[in-house]
C-alpha cells in the first residue's frame, strides 16, 4: 500500500501552500485537480491575479478548480467525482463542511504552522512571534469539523531567532512543511501513523491579523516594541504618527539606553538611527518609510529629513 501513488486533490492559495504543492508534485504520487481561491485583483491597475498555487498548477499542466464556497452540493459533487484518495489542505482559506472532509478515502489532512494546539487560528506565525514564543513548528493534522482540533499526524519544530521578521519565520516554516508533508505521505498511506488528539486545555487562538494592530503604543516595553515590528513585518507593518504623516517601521532594535523621556520622544537621531524612549527602556529604529516614499535606512533618509527626527519630536 505505501507504494502506491495516491490520487491527490490538493487544496491551497498563497506561497506558503505552493511550496508544499512543488514538494508533493516531486513525488510518486499523483495530483489529479487543485482547489485554490478565485482570482483576486492586485497591484495599481486592480487587475485580477491569481494565486501562487494556481500558478504553479497552471504551469505543470493541473485542473484547477477556484469555487467561491464548497458548501453546495453542485461543488461537492465535483470533488466526489475526483475520485481521491486524499485532500491536502494549506492555507486554502475556505472552509471544508463535514461532507468534504469525508469524500476522499483518506480523508482530508492540514498543513498547519504551528505546534498544535498552541496557536489554532488564521495567523500562527505572526502570533508565535509577537508573544516572544522561542520555539514554532509545523504540525500535519487530520482535519475534522472545528478550527485546527483534529488529531496530529507528525510534526516538525523550528526555532524562533531574536532577529526573526514574521516574513522570514514564514519562509523557513514553509520548506519546513514542505518536507514534513512528504514525510508524512507514505505512513499515512501504509496506515502506520499513530494520530495523536490534541489536549484542548493548552490551546491558544491565533486571530485574524488587523492593520490597526500596527500602530505603536510606545508606552510598552522596548523588548516588546521590538518584537512587534519584527511580528508586523511584512504585513501590515507597525508605524506611528509623526507630524500629520504615518511613519512606517520596518526595522528596530532594544537599545540599552537608559529613556528617561517621555514615550515616544526621540532621544536621539543619527546614521546609526533613531532612539525612541519606551515605556522600559528604548529602541533604535533602523528602517523607516515615508508616505509616498520607499523603505529607506535611516542613515539614507536623515540625509533629507533630519530636521523631523531631531531630539526632542514626539512620535504618537
Amino acid at each position: 500500500m505505501s507504494d502506491t501513488p495516491l490520487r491527490i486533490i490538493f487544496a491551497g492559495t498563497p506561497e506558503f501552500a505552493a511550496e508544499s504543492l512543488a514538494a508533493v508534485l516531486n513525488t510518486q504520487h499523483e495530483v489529479v485537480a487543485v482547489y485554490t481561491r478565485p482570482d483576486q485583483p492586485a497591484g495599481r491597475g486592480r487587475k485580477l491575479r491569481p494565486s501562487p498555487v494556481k500558478a504553479l498548477a497552471l504551469e505543470h499542466g493541473l485542473p484547477v478548480y477556484q469555487p467561491r464556497s464548497l458548501k453546495e452540493a453542485e461543488q461537492q459533487a465535483i470533488l466526489a467525482e475526483l475520485k481521491a484518495d486524499l485532500m491536502i489542505v494549506v492555507a486554502y482559506g475556505l472552509l471544508l463542511p463535514q461532507v468534504v472532509l469525508d469524500t476522499p478515502r483518506l480523508g482530508c489532512i492540514n498543513v498547519h504552522a504551528s505546534l498544535l494546539p498552541r496557536w489554532r487560528g488564521a495567523a500562527p506565525i505572526h502570533r508565535s512571534l509577537l508573544a516572544g514564543d522561542t520555539t514554532t513548528g509545523i504540525t500535519i493534522m487530520q482535519m475534522d469539523a472545528g478550527l485546527d482540533t483534529g488529531d496530529m499526524l507528525s510534526k516538525a519544530e523550528c526555532n524562533i531567532q531574536t532577529d526573526d521578521t514574521s516574513g522570514l519565520l514564514h519562509d523557513r516554516l514553509a520548506v519546513l512543511g514542505a518536507e514534513l508533508l512528504v514525510d508524512t505521505l507514505a505512513p499515512l498511506a501504509a496506515g502506520t501513523l499513530t494520530p495523536e488528539p490534541q489536549d484542548n486545555a493548552l490551546a491558544t487562538y491565533a486571530h485574524k491579523l488587523e492593520k490597526q494592530e500596527g500602530q505603536i503604543d510606545w508606552s510598552l516595553p522596548a523588548k516588546e516594541v521590538a518584537r512587534r515590528v519584527r511580528g508586523f513585518n511584512p504585513w501590515p507593518v507597525c508605524f506611528t504618527r509623526l507630524g500629520d504623516d504615518n511613519l512606517r517601521i520596518w526595522a528596530a532594535e532594544p537599545d540599552t539606553t537608559a529613556a528617561e523621556a517621555e514615550a515616544g520622544t526621540i532621544i536621539a537621531a543619527n546614521g546609526e538611527g533613531i532612539l525612541v524612549a519606551c515605556g522600559q527602556g528604548s529602541v533604535r529604529l533602523t528602517q523607516l518609510q515615508l508616505p509616498g516614499g520607499k523603505t529607506q535606512p535611516v542613515k539614507t533618509l536623515m540625509n533629507a529629513h533630519k530636521e523631523r527626527f531631531a531630539p526632542g519630536v514626539r512620535l504618537g
